[in-house]
């Protein structure tokens, strides 16, 4: 089996990439048995796919989806979380997560925002999206980040609860890019800052 590494928050131009290679918690490093059988016979068959010569079942490695909400106060500064557990606890995050199954990008929002912050969603619009590592118990998941601008009600009440330790408003101007674990989020505020460039230029 080829052996690659991955190298995380490699920056290209402005923005941070991922060079897409096989890690120590790469499915194809961590799945040795068949899900379905449980026979040893689980062989890579391509960059993202298994199948497994006793009872022919097929695996591929796609890539899950997750969302973050882009929130604001008055004053322009955004809102992050602080992380209470791990991976990466003590990080700040943007608020958000994985989507359900058979839920929507839309809809994942609201809920998060519901369990982590104790606020309801009044508006929101798609900002942009990035690909991700988020490696969580020995096995690298793959994730499609959604951004999405959001507006809320009560922000003055916002209450940290789920996965938050502590939420706080920085200007993404301003923010320090090591404070941001995930090469998505890290990517996700690098386009709102462009965007927020552009707006003060058409102002």
């Amino acid at each position: 089996m080829a052996r690659f590494v991955y190298q995380l928050a490699e920056i290209t131009g402005n923005y941070f990439k991922q060079i897409v290679m096989y890690s120590e918690t790469h499915p194809s490093r961590v799945f040795k048995f068949c899900p379905k059988c449980g026979s040893p016979e689980f062989k890579i068959t391509g960059p993202r796919s298994f199948r497994c010569s006793n009872c022919s079942f097929e695996f591929y490695v796609n890539s899950a989806a997750a969302v973050a909400a882009l929130i604001f106060n008055a004053e322009g500064k955004m809102l992050f979380t602080r992380r209470a557990v791990d991976p990466d606890k003590g990080k700040l995050d943007l608020p958000g997560g994985f989507v359900d199954p058979m839920e929507s990008a839309e809809r994942a929002v609201k809920r998060e925002l519901k369990e982590e912050l104790g606020v309801e969603v009044i508006s929101l619009k798609y900002f942009c999206s990035f690909p991700n590592e988020y490696k969580y118990s020995g096995l690298s998941v793959f994730t499609t980040d959604l951004a999405f601008l959001t507006e809320i009600d009560k922000i003055s009440e916002i209450t940290p609860m789920d996965d938050i330790s502590a939420i706080e408003y920085i200007y993404p101007e301003e923010l320090n890019m090591e404070e941001l674990p995930s090469v998505s989020m890290k990517n996700i505020v690098h386009e709102v800052i462009q965007f927020r460039k552009n707006d003060k230029k058409q102002a």
